[in-house]
């Protein structure tokens, strides 16, 4: 019986020791086959752009293909919950923003907590907003806005492409910095809000210098400056509103890549790497500044940074979202 007790014990024992060079050897193989990075959005939106200009130089980081995977539906929610479900091991990741880590935690009952059910990654590029307006709105720059939105208070129309949505939370946010109350006018989607402000349907939009920077050029619209503290790279001869008077005014809807809770540490350690590459690259880096990104300073791309960006923008939201009874449909 002790002979048989110690041969069992044995080979428990090696089974054990087996078992454990066996994850550590899946950890360090880590990844074996495609990652998928699900993207809350529909195609060819700014999200999606991003995800697949990031897409190749991360695969040549990882050795393996990263895949695109497009769930839209309830302002990200949908994509980012099914994300939250996923199997913690580095194979399954999640491109969010603003809206979808931190807005929809205020106007939706989610199933999953932003935070605590996500492991961050790293910080994408952030693009922030233009103030525009139609073609025939009087004021000639930012400074003589101001006295004309006042003197208008309750007049001025100021789309949105709907109820949390960025252009609605800088516009609130732009009531709030002025004292004054607009008409905010809801639509279904940017470009509904933009062709109603070309044709002069109403008076003022916020939106992301990516798609109105073009009309901008154009001549389809005017432009009152930036949501930045300081000048955009790619368009260096707009003025920020915080240079027109608007002290302080910052509005950033930023980028990020996060995974499901308990991913393991060296699985975010290679994918924090893969980004950092891609977004370093400098063809990768041309290319997004092009289209009026904003790239992360070195300090803002460990995982940490991503996280504490989280949680101070939930500080700083939350209360203008419940304050303006903001909800989504």
């Amino acid at each position: 019986m002790t002979l048989r007790r110690r041969q069992f014990l044995h080979l428990a024992a090696g089974a054990a020791a087996f078992s454990a060079v066996s994850q550590r050897a899946q950890a360090q193989a880590y990844p074996s086959r495609p990652v998928t990075m699900i993207v809350p959005f529909p195609a060819a939106g700014p999200a999606d752009v991003l995800a697949r200009i990031l897409s190749e130089p991360m695969r040549l980081s990882l050795g393996q293909p990263v895949i695109i995977e497009n769930v839209s539906g309830a302002a990200g929610s949908i994509a980012v919950g099914r994300a939250a479900r996923s199997a913690p091991d580095g194979y399954t990741l999640i491109m969010g923003n603003l809206g979808t880590h931190v807005v929809n935690g205020a106007i939706y009952s989610l199933q999953y907590d932003l935070v605590k059910d996500f492991e961050p990654i790293c910080l994408l590029p952030t693009n922030f907003q233009l103030l525009l307006a139609k073609s025939g709105l009087p004021a000639n720059d930012f400074k003589e806005l101001i006295p004309w939105l006042k003197a208008n208070a309750g007049k001025v129309t100021i789309g949105t492409a709907g109820p949390g949505a960025p252009s609605h939370l800088t516009a609130v946010y732009f009531q709030n910095a002025l004292g004054v109350q607009f008409q905010l006018i809801p639509y279904r989607g940017t470009p509904q809000v933009l062709a109603d402000l070309i044709a002069g349907q109403i008076d003022l939009v916020f939106d992301q210098a990516s798609s109105a920077l073009p009309l901008v050029r154009g001549g389809k619209v005017k432009t009152y400056g930036v949501t930045s503290l300081k000048r955009l790279p790619s368009a260096s001869d707009l003025p920020t509103l915080h240079e027109g008077g608007l002290t302080d005014f910052q509005a950033s809807y930023w980028f990020g890549l996060w995974a499901p809770k308990g991913t393991p540490a060296n699985a975010i350690e290679k994918l924090n790497t893969a980004v950092v590459a891609a977004l370093t690259d400098a063809a990768v880096s041309k290319r997004l500044t092009d289209l009026g990104a904003v790239m992360p300073a070195p300090e803002q791309l460990k995982p940490e940074a991503l996280g504490a960006l989280q949680r101070s923008e939930i500080e700083r939201w939350w209360p203008i979202i419940r304050a303006a009874n903001i909800k989504g449909e």
